[in-house]
């Protein structure tokens, strides 16, 4: 894939991620932890695809920490609006979910050349 074209799709999902979690009427599914599931798996896909197009640890250690300042940043955003609600879960549903997409991406080496 065209790294601008990838970078282009990771700030949509970041788009998307702000976008819902402000929306009055987000998508429910109605699951029994469907909700946390969602939250960790939006910010797992969020953290691997951006590990996929920076390689170097450092930045990755930035982007990591400012998508988990993110996700913490929205919940308290979500808790001033009224029609949303603050909660702890959540934010920590996010950031395991950077979590996981970080280490996967340790893991499998995406773009790495192989020794």
């Amino acid at each position: 894939m065209n790294r601008r074209a990838g970078l282009a799709l990771g700030w949509a999902w970041v788009a998307a991620i702000v976008y819902l979690s402000v929306a009055p009427t987000p998508p429910k599914i109605d699951l029994e932890g469907s909700d946390k599931a969602g939250h960790l798996f939006a910010y797992a896909l969020l953290a691997f695809w951006f590990c996929l197009f920076y390689l170097d640890a450092r930045t990755r250690f930035f982007y990591m920490a400012g998508f988990v300042s993110m996700g913490i940043g929205l919940e308290f955003v979500q808790g001033a609006l009224g029609y949303r609600s603050f909660e702890l879960a959540d934010m920590a549903a996010n950031t395991l979910g950077v979590a996981a997409g970080w280490g996967c991406a340790l893991i499998f080496r995406f773009g790495r050349p192989q020794a």
